[in-house]
């Protein structure tokens, strides 16, 4: 998953006709940071996928997409593919099959106890979305309001600016993040 995650960035580059000086200044991201990145070198955090995403107009979903060996409608839980963030330890399951002729997206979340995990900017500005807390709780500064969820609470909102989200503890947070893109 990591190396041809590794492909997907440095291809989505080379479309998007941005050099790696150009892509570092439009994304905020070192020029060397970004060179390991496309080599496989390292693993990207979730802030930085949200960075790229962001640069690029298209959800951190639609990016895992393109790493997914096929497009199916149906993929069973076994098959889901799991994406770990090494800095904060987020696991992101995707849950919903992948694929790009759909605007619905639907992710599961588990946010370790004291993780933290900030994005920036939205990676596509106004998208709907909503979250289901399974368990646990998570703290969450969404456009400059802050929230406190908790098993069974929802919070619908679209993406318009920058997001932190923190599991305080003393479990992980796991959540539904169900993701609608805008036309």
């Amino acid at each position: 998953m990591d190396m041809r995650l590794a492909l997907r960035l440095a291809s989505l580059r080379t479309e998007h006709n941005q050099s790696l000086d150009g892509l570092a200044i439009a994304s905020g991201i070192s020029r060397a940071t970004l060179s390991r990145l496309e080599r496989g070198e390292t693993s990207p955090t979730a802030s930085l996928l949200g960075k790229l995403c962001a640069v690029y107009g298209i959800s951190m979903s639609r990016l895992l997409a393109g790493v997914e060996p096929q497009l199916v409608s149906f993929i069973p839980y076994s098959s889901q593919s799991i994406w770990v963030d090494p800095e904060s330890g987020f696991h992101r399951r995707t849950v919903s099959p992948p694929s790009r002729d759909f605007k619905i997206e639907m992710v599961e979340i588990i946010l370790p106890a004291g993780g933290v995990v900030t994005y920036d900017a939205p990676t596509v500005y106004g998208t709907e979305q909503h979250l289901w807390m399974l368990d646990g709780v998570l703290e969450l500064k969404i456009d400059g309001t802050e929230y406190r969820l908790t098993q069974g609470d929802c919070l619908r909102f679209h993406m318009r600016g920058a997001a932190h989200f923190r599991c305080p503890g003393p479990i992980a947070a796991r959540y539904a993040s169900m993701s609608c893109h805008p036309e």
